[in-house]
């Protein structure tokens, strides 16, 4: 939680000018330029091969020695097998490269020694995580992130970055707006890191922004039906990380994030919800459920990703009752992920920005129409 709502930012004029010409100096990197770590995952996996497919030669890294080599032979590059609890390891591992694309779930466990260990190398550091824990941690290295001339960019994949970036547009036509109210329908199926960063978060329950502070929200309360760029929805409010990249990115003390859910969902979730909670905790009974659900979560086939879309909605209001809103359409949410990493990563190494920054801060509202797939539509009808 913040005690003050930060300050808007706006990028300066070096700033804009590396932000237009970035793409024309992607290929002139050094070799392990970044590092990608936890890339045996899902998402890892997918990240590498776009990192490839875009003439990258990243380090491929995570703790599994066999799952690394493979992978590393497959796609021609190298790899570094090693462990985030062994900080010396670690800290001289990241001081090899200028980047990590840190990918390792939950990132409620490995984010923080990550973080400590570029903070410490001078490395910048991108992440893909949404949990709200995690994103308040990394916000709060603002000030040695700074100190140590470097990046850390948090939530830079699907949802966050067109989520963030969207609320940065609609937030930038209504100044004094006082309201935020985001919706996702991701219109995919999770993969096993996606699913345990979610059962990780359940005993946290759910939570909203009000008057610039988190508050407790239960789970399963206040769906309703939102229009998205195809069709109407129901949506439920779910704790994601807009909740706090939003608040730092646009200052708006009033938010709500929204998730695209069936209309079962929100009566079973009130049920089932505080039974949940407590199971998770418990060191057997969270293992079963983690065993149980990671059967169920293969992640979407590669037909899905390449023409699965996603959608976004976001509006923001002021005291007045003044409004402004726009719906964004983007690729399957794993595929956006990963062209969207690799591109985020190209574009820091470019820009070089400096601190604990929401993705809109760091890239630009107008990064997210740059990710192959995406576009904005207003003025709906219907």
């Amino acid at each position: 939680m913040q005690d003050e709502p930060p300050q808007r930012t706006q990028r300066n004029a070096k700033g804009e000018w590396l932000a237009m010409h970035a793409w024309a100096y992607i290929g002139t990197m050094r070799s392990h330029e970044f590092m990608i770590y936890g890339a045996t995952g899902f998402t890892g996996r997918l990240i590498a091969e776009e990192a490839v497919r875009r003439g990258h030669r990243p380090l491929l890294a995570g703790r599994s020695q066999g799952p690394l080599a493979e992978l590393a032979v497959r796609l021609g590059l190298e790899h570094a097998a090693f462990d985030l609890g062994d900080h010396r390891r670690l800290v001289k591992a990241v001081s090899d490269v200028d980047l990590v694309l840190h990918v390792a779930g939950p990132f409620v466990f490995t984010a923080a020694p990550m973080v400590r260990a570029c903070l410490e190398a001078g490395t910048n550091y991108i992440d893909i995580t949404g949990e709200l824990p995690v994103l308040q941690a990394t916000f709060a290295c603002d000030d040695e992130a700074r100190s140590a001339g470097v990046a850390l960019v948090t939530a830079c994949g699907f949802d966050v970055i067109p989520t963030d970036c969207l609320a940065a547009m609609v937030a930038a036509r209504l100044p004094d707006a006082t309201n935020l109210e985001i919706a996702i329908n991701t219109g995919t199926t999770p993969s096993p890191g996606t699913l345990l960063s979610t059962i990780e978060s359940l005993p946290r329950g759910g939570w909203v922004r009000r008057e610039g502070l988190l508050w407790p929200y239960a789970l399963g309360r206040g769906a309703r039906r939102q229009r998205f760029h195809d069709r109407e929805r129901t949506v439920l409010p779910m704790p994601i990380g807009d909740l706090e990249t939003a608040w730092r990115s646009t200052g708006i003390p009033n938010i709500t994030t929204c998730f695209s859910a069936p209309r079962w969902l929100p009566p079973l979730i009130r049920i089932l919800g505080p039974l949940l909670r407590p199971l998770v905790r418990m060191q057997r009974a969270g293992a079963f459920i983690r065993r149980i659900a990671l059967r169920y979560a293969p992640g979407p086939e590669r037909e899905l990703q390449q023409h699965g879309f996603a959608s976004v909605w976001a509006r923001v209001s002021n005291r007045q009752g003044e409004r402004a809103e726009a719906w964004l359409q983007t690729a399957e949410p794993y595929r956006f992920t990963a062209m969207a990493t690799v591109m985020a990563a190209e574009y820091v190494l470019v820009t070089r920005p400096i601190g604990a920054l929401a993705p809109s801060q760091a890239l630009g509202a107008d990064f997210v129409l740059k990710v192959p797939g995406s576009r904005l539509l207003e003025g709906l009808e219907g």
